[in-house]
């Protein structure tokens, strides 16, 4: 497995990005199990139920999905308090990202605990869609998705250029 030391305070800061250079110990990566591919698509099933009841509308795992997030996020369709459903809107996003970047859902183990992430390829770099939008929306912060998949796309491309 290819490491990455990347000290990006933008990403730090505005990305949850994890990466073994700040760890104590490197991250452990794991395919899902049948039980953790459950668990994403019940989460999915609460934005995809949401997003029908209200605007009649499918989601694609695709980028055309993120103007129905975005219009969820905006219409405040789940509050601070939401938790769970503001993660299901994480792993939604999460799987446009897996479709716009090289990202896949996997399980990684570090300092923070156990539970799902995007991997990039085969590094120790990770994104938590999942927390990417319930944490913003339960600081106050305004949440743009296409900002957020450009930002990923950036951070991605400038980590993958000092892998080489």
């Amino acid at each position: 497995m290819k490491l990455l030391t990347l000290l990006v305070p933008l990403c730090l800061a505005a990305f949850p990005f994890s990466q073994s250079a700040q760890s104590a110990s490197e991250p452990k990566f794991s395919e899902l199990s049948p039980e953790d591919s459950k668990r994403l698509d019940q989460q999915r099933a609460v934005v995809a139920a949401v997003a029908k009841q209200r605007y009649g509308s499918a989601l694609s795992r695709t980028k055309r999905d993120l103007p129905l997030l975005q219009r969820l996020i905006d219409d405040n369709t789940f509050t601070k308090s939401q938790t769970y459903a503001l993660q299901s809107l994480g792993v939604a996003f999460g799987d446009v990202l897996a479709g716009e970047l090289p990202l896949r859902w996997v399980i990684v183990t570090d300092e923070f605990g156990t539970g799902p992430t995007l991997r990039f390829k085969d590094t120790s770099i990770n994104i938590n869609a999942l927390t990417m939008i319930s944490k913003r929306v339960e600081r106050g912060e305004r949440v743009d998705v296409c900002r957020l998949l450009q930002k990923s796309r950036e951070e991605l491309s400038d980590a993958e250029k000092k892998l080489h």
